[in-house]
This record gives structure tokens, C-alpha cells and sequence, in this order.
């Protein structure tokens, strides 16, 4: 039998708490996207039978997770990689899910992510990948999580806190520059211990306000002016705690990106996902010639050339055909 599985990319707000004064640490904020995707297909084989040395390399930890035989594994579409838009995650759990698929077994999904790698600090990607929509992470308890992670097998993925289906009529514009890779592995780790490390406090506290009374309500109600901003405002007092690793606010060139998408009527945020380079904005069916043509400006006026795409929420989780 073979299964295939197709998962969206998902956007990444940032992080309600970096400081160590505080009693949870992280605690991501984003949102599952129904396009990009990547899509990975499998069937039953003895050992692994892959061209794709990534996929390959999640096959064998998902087989042993498993407890089966083997796969052969074919990558038919992938998310642009260390972007912003979460293509680790969602290329392991992917692959994991269609190996589960093909056997017809339950792939046990947040369970089974730490093994993959996956979940260590943002449980975002995760969720997102599971059941889709906006999505609020609890993040790690500090005293276990702090500036350096845990040893394997000593934590587990976020607990979802809040999560909330967005209008089907809302969309994202999505610009992914052409430039530097975003920070991912051991670069990432060493940035983020940074940031932990010298974490402002007041700024977690002044993210919790604006995710409790502004992000989440506004989540709650279908109030996409009140999100849009909200969102784009969590992400600028987030660069304030990343702004000595990434060259500021937000990574260059996003931060002119950022600004043009936002000075659009159509759009009613923007901001940086994760490290970038990857910027979204906030609009809506009726709004996406214009947010569109806005996004193409801005990679103008960045000086850069670029992919600009819209898509929509994905408010279900990821689901495999056989």
C-alpha cells in the first residue's frame, strides 16, 4: 500500500518568553499555511529505499520508532529549507506520517518528534503539522529548559495552550527573498543560548499582555485587523530580543520588506517568520491583487529578487491518502 502525505508550511510569530527570570521559557505563536507543501509518499520495502539523503535519514529513525521493516520513500515536493517556514519539522513529520500510513499504523506524531529532532523549543511546528490553525505553545518548564536544551529523552513537545481556526476568507502573503539561508542546527542553538542568556524580562511581560488581550481575542472573534496588528507587534518586540544576533529588529533585508507590506491598506500586518528570511503580511480574499503587488514592491524597493505567494490558513490537521 502506498501512502502519501501532503503538509503545509507554517509561520512562526515568535516566542511569548526568552527570559530565565520567568517559570516557562519559549512558548511559540503561529500559524499552520495551507501552501507551500511538501509532499512524501512511501510504501512498505525491506530497509530504506530513498534518493533524498534527508529523507532517508528521518525514514530510519521513523521505522524504528515504527517497529517496521523498511520503506521506500519518494519526495515529490518540499518546502523551501531554512526560510522561516518550518521545512525540518514539517519534512520529518511528513515522512514519519507516510511510513505510519503505509502500514496502517498510528504514526503517534507529537509522541514520536523528539526522536526526530523536532519540538525542542517552538511546539508551533508540531501542532501545526497535527491539527492545523492557529496555535499557542506553553513552552518548557525553565529550570529544564534553559540556555542549553536538555540531553535526549529528557523533554517532550509543548502542550498546546490556546488554538483557534482562523476565517477561510483570510490570507497570507508570503515573500521569501533571495538571500542568506535563515539560522538553523548548531548556528541557531548558539544564537538562541545567546538571546536567553541576556533576555530582557520586561519585554516577555509586555508579548504576554499583547498575545491576552489583543492576539487571541482577536483570533477568537475573526477580527483580522485586531490579529494583524497584534501579530506584526508581538514579532517587533521579539527582534528586540534577537536584535544583536540578526543585525537587528528584523534579519536584512526583511526589515524594508516588512515595512512596505505594512504601509499597504490591504494588509493589516507584517512581520518576520522565525529567523527569516521569510516575511508575511495579514489580507484577506478581496485584498490579494493588491497585497500581492505590494509584496513584489517591496522585493523592489529591498533591491532583491524573490518569491511572493498567498495562501490560506490551514485549519485541519495533515491527512494521508492511500
Amino acid at each position: 500500500m502506498t501512502a502519501r502525505v501532503a503538509a503545509g508550511a507554517r509561520l512562526h510569530f515568535g516566542f511569548q518568553n526568552l527570559s530565565l527570570a520567568r517559570e516557562r521559557l519559549y512558548g511559540g505563536v503561529g500559524v499552520a499555511l495551507d501552501e507551500p507543501r511538501v509532499v512524501v509518499e512511501a510504501e512498505p520495502a525491506e530497509g530504506i529505499r530513498c534518493d533524498d539523503d534527508l529523507a532517508a535519514e528521518y525514514a530510519w529513525t521513523a521505522v524504528d520508532l515504527l517497529g517496521v521493516d523498511g520503506a521506500k520513500i519518494e519526495v515529490r515536493d518540499r518546502l523551501p529549507r531554512h526560510v522561516g517556514l518550518g521545512s525540518g519539522t514539517q519534512f520529518a513529520l511528513a515522512t514519519l506520517t507516510a511510513i505510519a500510513g503505509a502500514y496502517d499504523v498510528d504514526p503517534a506524531v507529537r509522541e514520536h518528534a523528539p526522536a526526530l529532532g523536532r519540538g525542542g523549543r517552538s511546539g508551533v511546528g508540531v501542532a501545526a503539522f497535527a491539527d492545523g490553525g492557529f496555535v499557542v505553545d506553553g513552552g518548557h518548564p525553565t529550570e529544564l529548559f534553559t540556555a542549553a536544551p536538555p540531553a535526549d529523552g529528557q523533554w517532550s513537545v509543548p502542550p498546546v495552550t490556546a488554538r483557534h481556526e482562523l476565517p477561510e476568507s483570510w490570507r497570507f502573503v508570503v515573500v521569501v527573498p533571495e538571500t542568506s539561508e535563515g539560522r538553523s542546527g548548531q548556528r541557531e542553538d548558539e544564537s538562541m543560548r545567546a538571546v536567553v542568556e541576556r533576555a530582557d524580562t520586561g519585554i516577555a511581560d509586555e508579548v504576554g499582555g499583547v498575545l491576552l488581550r489583543r492576539v487571541l481575542p482577536a483570533a477568537a472573534e475573526g477580527d483580522r485587523e485586531t490579529f494583524g496588528a497584534g501579530v506584526a507587534k508581538l514579532g517587533r518586540l521579539n527582534g528586540a530580543w534577537y536584535a544583536d544576533e540578526q543585525g537587528g529588529v528584523y534579519r536584512p533585508p526583511a526589515g524594508r520588506i516588512v515595512d512596505r507590506l505594512a504601509d499597504c491598506p490591504a494588509i493589516a500586518g507584517a512581520g518576520q517568520s522565525s529567523w527569516g528570511p521569510a516575511v508575511y503580511g495579514v489580507t484577506q480574499e478581496r485584498g490579494v491583487d493588491e497585497a500581492r503587488e505590494a509584496a513584489r514592491d517591496a522585493l523592489g524597493a529591498a533591491g532583491v529578487e524573490g518569491r511572493v505567494l498567498v495562501t490560506a490558513p490551514r485549519n485541519r490537521g495533515v491527512r494521508v491518502e492511500r
